[in-house]
């Protein structure tokens, strides 16, 4: 079972790694939209933040009805990348015990 058990918590580790990545980038993007750097009228613009928004959304969405209005600024992102680096901890620690 720990043959399996073990590169099994790496891919789901990787896979959250990648996730935090998208995240970064999401949010690093829609601030150059905000700002008016990039141009989402370009097609390969408008593809990468539409691909970006479409997967981190879904998760980040019931985390910006929890939290409370606090203006302009969206913690969600940081709050969502705190709770996967949690979860990665919890997997480490289980897979040690293996």
């Amino acid at each position: 079972m720990d043959t399996l058990l073990i590169p099994l918590i790496q891919v789901v580790s990787i896979a959250l790694n990648l996730y935090i990545w998208a995240l970064i980038i999401s949010a690093i993007l829609s601030w150059l939209v905000a700002f008016n750097v990039v141009n989402t009228s370009n097609r390969v613009v408008y593809m990468i933040g539409d691909f970006l928004y479409r997967i981190t959304e879904p998760a980040l969405r019931p985390i910006r009805n929890f939290l409370p209005n606090l203006g302009g600024i969206d913690i969600s992102p940081i709050v969502l990348i705190l709770a996967i680096i949690f979860l990665q901890n919890v997997l480490q620690r289980i897979a040690f015990q293996l």
